[in-house]
């Protein structure tokens, strides 16, 4: 089984795991996820790839403490095993050496973002990051961030590091400021719409990652299903990357609150489980 090599917190509710699957290690592109299970009575959630080490057969997750499952992931440590991980999925982010490209990253989204700036700095781009985030404790992935980019811009909501403001604050600035050829916007739904907002006012191309309801992954349950320039798609094997242009994000928002009610009473369970056990010991 797929077993953690390191492990460690990004800020309190982001983990950051190095996990052993030689196969996706040595086959996964920037862009690509996979779909892990913890146990054998476990769900099924999709992670992108942040990162991997063919020589050493690893891939890097980067896992947000949200529900059941990523809470229960990020309760994991070095040497545990996961049950099962199928990949690398979806498309591969198309990359190509547009010119000045600038990659928007918001909160855990900057994780998905880190390996499609890396690579479009390899391919020659002008990469331009502009990181977001609630306060300073919540920015994750700077250092890498600056290694993946020519110039990095960070925006706080509370102004406790970099610009206060948001990252399409900074965006608008920067299109002001120089040629943009390309727009790549990853993080909370609500942003990257606003993201897209400001992008299609240019005409500037911009794609986005989108993080939907995900159950096998391979298009047969439909339901990561979104509309994408009127016609439906499925994120798992049409995407994630869509252009942002065309995303229908006001329904993509409704889909991704389907099931709030019931990933509040597993979380709540598992919280209690988790307290019965300490009580036991």
């Amino acid at each position: 089984m797929p077993t953690i090599i390191q492990k460690r917190m990004l800020s309190p509710n982001v983990g950051w795991l190095e996990v052993e699957v030689p196969q996706i290690a040595k086959k996964r592109k920037a862009g690509q996820f996979v779909i892990l299970r913890i146990d054998e009575q476990g769900e099924r959630i999709p992670l992108t790839i942040a990162d991997s080490n063919p020589e050493k057969g690893t891939i890097t997750l980067i896992c947000q403490s949200i529900g059941k499952t990523s809470t229960q992931l990020n309760s994991l440590q070095t040497g545990d095993t996961i049950r099962d991980i199928a990949g690398p999925l979806g498309q591969p982010s198309h990359l190509e050496n547009f010119g000045t490209a600038v990659c928007v990253g918001g909160g855990v989204g900057i994780a998905v973002t880190y390996p499609i700036a890396k690579a479009l700095k390899e391919l020659g781009n002008t990469v331009i990051s502009i990181l977001g985030a609630r306060t300073k404790d919540l920015l994750i992935l700077e250092d890498e961030m600056r290694s993946a980019s020519n110039e990095v811009r960070i925006a706080t909501d509370d102004g406790s590091y970099g610009v206060k403001g948001f990252v399409t604050d900074q965006l608008k600035a920067l299109i002001q400021e120089r040629p943009v050829h390309f727009v790549l916007a990853i993080g909370p739904t609500i942003m990257m719409k606003a993201v897209s907002n400001v992008t299609r006012e240019f005409g500037i191309k911009t794609m986005v990652s989108l993080n939907s309801i995900m159950i096998d992954g391979t298009g047969m349950c439909g339901g990561c299903r979104v509309t994408v320039g009127g016609r439906a798609k499925f994120v798992c094997v049409d995407g994630p990357e869509f252009d942002g242009h065309q995303v229908d994000f006001d329904e993509l928002m409704l889909r991704q609150r389907m099931y709030l009610t019931e990933e509040k009473q597993s979380l709540d369970q598992f919280h209690q489980c988790q307290l019965d056990a300490q009580l036991s010991k």
